[in-house]
């Protein structure tokens, strides 16, 4: 899976860490808003990679793995945040993000037969420094976004961004260069 060739989604290996995951999230989407120490505390057994500053992931927040995402110092992520990391999610330092944003790796065949066989393949994202993604921003597998970038509420980023940019629409594409 990690290393982008196809696989089964119904391996037994990977439905028990899926179903370890979900527990784990349960457990973090149904703390109090005042239990941020808990909520760090489950963050860093439950994410890949934590910056040393502090996070803030406010509930509820999804992912398959969680052990696939690497955030960096200073992040926020507001309301409803989905990240499906069967590849790695690479997000940098000081990075915002919206509301209902969503942030994709699987990759799923376009002909109904393959599909129904549940063999699917993932792509990984990376998000640079110094990020602010808008609500409602879709980032589809396989996207790289550069430094310094704003995405506009609503995007859906089909493909890479580059650094000291601005970029909004679907497909997500650069409307101004910082």
């Amino acid at each position: 899976m990690l290393a982008g060739v196809v696989y089964s989604a119904t391996d037994r290996q990977l439905l028990e860490e899926l179903a370890a995951t979900r527990e784990v999230i349960f457990d973090y989407n149904q703390l109090r808003p005042s239990q941020m120490d808990k909520k760090r505390e489950i963050l860093k057994g439950l994410l890949g990679h934590v910056g040393d500053d502090e996070i803030i992931v406010n509930q509820p927040f999804y992912c398959d793995y969680g052990k696939q995402i690497s955030v960096g110092k200073r992040f926020f992520a507001n309301f409803n945040l989905t990240i499906l990391d069967e590849a790695p999610v690479s997000i940098g330092d000081d990075c915002f993000i919206g509301p209902n944003v969503g942030i994709y790796t699987a990759c799923h065949s376009t002909d109904p037969v393959e599909r129904n066989s549940r063999k699917e393949w993932a792509k990984p994202v990376s998000i640079g420094n110094n990020v602010w993604i808008g609500g409602g921003v879709t980032i589809l597998p396989g996207v790289t976004i550069g430094d310094n970038v704003t995405i506009g509420a609503g995007a859906v980023v089909v493909c890479d961004i580059p650094s000291d940019t601005i970029a909004a629409g679907n497909p997500c594409k650069v409307i101004k260069h910082l």
